[in-house]
């Protein structure tokens, strides 16, 4: 013999209140998905400005590490250059410059090479053991992919020392 529940849930359709039970949910059922359409998109209208900015905010910071990499070794290839006797002040920052253009994707005219030595200043004259200092700086307004606003203004910078041979 069956239960009465079991007997209940084998009526396809019951009356209450004069109106199908299952029209009733299906109607409850379709009108909540539709506010929850509404919700998803007012959800996404908040989040997604703020996840493309820090999305975006990876990228600049991760080109300006990368950037800042890249200079460091150009800092160091042109000190290697600034210890072998014969080298001049030009052609050690036509490495750096060289060095840049090539990794970096920059032009040679918007990198600044400062070569220090403690005898003037000039390459040619440095003494053996004298040190020589390579700073290289390039403004981040021509290394960014996007528009500058928070570091506009500011430089990348990295320095190489060594000893002339």
């Amino acid at each position: 013999m069956e239960s009465a529940a079991s007997a209940v849930d084998s009526i396809p359709f019951q009356v209450c209140s004069g109106e199908f039970t299952m029209f009733r949910f299906r109607r409850q059922r379709q009108s909540s998905s539709i506010l929850r359409r509404g919700a998803a998109a007012v959800e996404m209208a908040f989040v997604l400005p703020v996840f493309v900015t820090v999305v975006l905010g990876l990228i600049e910071v991760g080109r300006g590490i990368m950037v800042a990499q890249l200079m460091s070794n150009a800092a160091r290839e042109a000190a290697r250059a600034a210890i072998v006797d014969g080298s001049t002040n030009t052609s050690v920052a036509n490495v750096a410059k060289t060095f840049l253009a090539s990794a970096a994707k920059v032009s040679a005219n918007d990198v600044s090479v400062t070569i220090t030595t403690g005898s003037g200043g000039q390459v040619s004259a440095a003494q053996p053991r004298e040190l020589i200092t390579v700073d290289v700086t390039i403004p981040f307004s021509k290394v960014s992919w996007l528009p500058p606003k928070y570091l506009a203004g500011k430089n990348l910078a990295a320095t190489a020392a060594m000893r002339h041979e």
